[in-house]
């Protein structure tokens, strides 16, 4: 009983936190506020996190794998590495309305106060994305849609830095809320990349003549 009580105040506790993060972001957020917010003395809080930066830490890690794991359901249900990565950009796009992707935002407007909570090194978001993408590059690879030529760890990486131009910077030619239309992007310039071997003798992959 006494566990399971511990375990619905710190529940309560990060759903007022991720609230106020949401709000006012990490800077703004105080541990006054989310005592308030979640209806408990700040003597509680204090009781379950000691401080600020473990409080939202604990927020940022729910939050990271609340994302991460919503993201792995859907594309698991994707049969190809084309439309996957289409669905990547569609998913990233939300990251700014969907309170489950909050982490993101955050990671953006306030690197070092992010950093400071949630550990030196996690605001790097495309080894975080790269990592998260690996499994299905090796999926793809084994499906025969990459060449078994390239190095795996260097099309995750591509890859995640694909799905950040795509989802976060504005182009003419493209609209990355269109579907259809980044699938086709990605049809005719990543694919064929991905299933170009590498040119050993020049030291380069299909990834490097196409970003060429």
């Amino acid at each position: 009983m006494r566990l399971q009580r511990a375990t619905t105040a710190t529940a309560r506790l990060l759903d007022a936190t991720e609230k106020l993060l949401a709000d006012k972001g990490i800077r703004s957020t105080t541990m006054q506020e989310v005592a308030e917010r979640a209806g408990v003395s700040r003597a509680w809080l204090y009781r379950h996190f000691p401080d600020k930066p473990s409080l939202i830490g604990a927020a940022i890690v729910r939050l990271n794998e609340s994302f991460w794991s919503d993201a792995r359901t859907e594309l698991e249900q994707i049969p190809t590495f084309d439309r996957q990565v289409a669905a990547g950009v569609r998913i990233g796009r939300g990251a700014y309305d969907d309170p489950g992707t909050l982490l993101l935002r955050l990671r953006t407007t306030e690197p070092d106060d992010f950093a400071a909570c949630a550990g030196a090194g996690v605001t790097g978001l495309v080894p975080d994305l790269a990592l998260f993408w690996r499994p299905y590059v090796a999926d793809a690879a084994q499906r025969g849609e990459i060449h078994p030529g390239h190095d795996l760890d260097e099309v995750a990486e591509w890859v995640a830095r694909v799905l950040i131009s795509l989802g976060t910077v504005p182009g003419d030619t493209v609209d990355p809320d269109d579907t259809d239309a980044v699938l086709r992007q990605i049809q005719r310039y990543l694919m064929p990349a991905l299933r170009t071997a590498p040119d050993e003798d020049a030291g380069d992959s299909g990834l490097d003549t196409a970003l060429a």
